[in-house]
């Protein structure tokens, strides 16, 4: 495989035009603008046979995809922040209809105040829309999981769309080394398309969208939920089948360092794995046995196999790049319900930190560790703020 320096907003890109996607959809926002500014550059020179349609806002783009994805076509969009938000409800309705759409999400911290840094609260603020959400680390894994969203999304046990973030700035700016698939790979992992019997057929017409009464309507949310509860075995699998195919494997649902004795956990999501992983290895060298799950998945949430890794484990530190006022956090509420639903009940704390791209580093994740080791034996708060200007603060 070639291997070429990418950001990640063009591993985003590549990553497209190696799917052979048939319709895109973009308006510009930072730090997403550069991912549909190359894509346009691949229309326009022939090297993706794409239509690329230019809209007037976000929730545009994403109506766009709704109806190209109702009539069959490969679609993607991306978008980041405000955008996000200003797309919410055809998010819903992309969900709700069961097309899989593909869209990037360059996470960046919600206004106001005015922020174009990171955080995860736009796309975590949609978790309940009905899309998989997929969270990259490097800019390898955005490529890669680029096109593992297409053959997630388009498997007929799903058929679902996929939400792949990735840190803004953090990620879409940053260049590193990437192998880089070969067309014919990626041609025989994602075959072209095929048309479900239910897309839109100008021949044999059907309603599509129309509204459900009460006595058919929790029917359809009901299957919904079924196929995200398939979604994750077929994660599972399509990551299995990449790896056989270029060596490259992430593990499906969840990332795993150095767990297997671990006795605390220490759970992430994002381009931050890596300091934490780091962190863990100064904490090895001081004795403290610990391990980094990274959850590559949000949705659908990873609950059974998050479960199975901390079944051994005293404690959990929950570090999140977001916070849901009055909860505190989102993933912290989540992992608890997760390990307490399946009868493991190790100690849990949750850190927040990193909110408007505010610096976290490997020491921070150490401190965390070390804070939740503590609070554990004397019973200290279950809530941190990491980084808070005035000191700790601890609600």
């Amino acid at each position: 495989m070639p291997r070429v320096v990418l950001s990640g907003n063009e591993a985003v890109a590549v990553g497209v035009k190696l799917s052979r996607v048939n319709v895109v959809a973009a308006y510009p926002i930072t730090p997403q603008t550069t991912i549909v500014e190359k894509i346009a550059d691949y229309v326009e020179q022939g090297e993706l046979k794409a239509r690329f349609i230019n809209v007037e806002s976000e929730h545009s783009a994403m109506a766009a995809c709704i109806g190209a994805a109702a009539g069959g076509a490969r679609c993607f969009t991306a978008t980041s922040s405000q955008g996000l938000l200003y797309m919410g409800e055809m998010v819903y309705w992309a969900g709700g209809a069961r097309l899989p759409i593909v869209m990037a999400v360059v996470n960046r911290a919600l206004a106001p105040p005015w922020s174009i840094w990171c955080d995860h609260n736009d796309a975590l603020s949609l978790r309940d829309a009905g899309w998989i959400q997929m969270w990259a680390e490097s800019v390898q894994e955005v490529l890669d999981m680029m096109v593992l969203a297409y053959k997630v999304a388009e498997n007929e046990r799903v058929l679902l769309p996929v939400m792949v973030n990735l840190d803004g700035f953090l990620l879409s700016h940053a260049y590193e080394p990437v192998e880089v698939p070969t067309q014919e790979t990626v041609d025989l992992f994602l075959p072209e398309k095929r048309p479900a019997p239910y897309w839109i057929d100008v021949v044999d017409p059907k309603s599509y969208g129309t509204i459900a009464s009460p006595d058919t309507y929790m029917e359809f949310r009901f299957k919904l939920q079924a196929a995200m509860d398939e979604a994750a075995r077929v994660i599972e699998e399509v990551d299995a089948e990449w790896s056989r195919m270029t060596g490259r494997s992430y593990g499906g649902l969840l990332e795993l360092y150095k767990c297997e004795d671990a006795e605390v956990g220490l759970v992430v999501v994002g381009s931050w794995a890596g300091d934490a992983k780091e962190a863990i290895d100064r904490l090895r060298e001081k004795g403290v046995r610990a391990g980094v799950i990274r959850l590559r998945v949000t949705r659908p949430f990873p609950s059974r196999s998050l479960a199975s890794v901390a079944e051994s484990m005293d404690a959990v530190a929950v570090v999140d790049r977001s916070l849901s006022p009055g909860l505190p956090s989102v993933l912290l509420s989540e992992v608890r319900n997760a390990l307490y639903d399946n009868g493991k009940k190790p100690y849990v704390k949750g850190f927040i930190a990193g909110l408007g791209g505010r610096d976290v580093t490997p020491l921070d994740f150490e401190a965390a560790v070390e804070s939740t080791l503590k609070a554990k034996e004397d019973g200290g708060s279950r809530v941190e703020w990491l980084g808070l200007k005035g000191g700790r603060d601890v609600c």
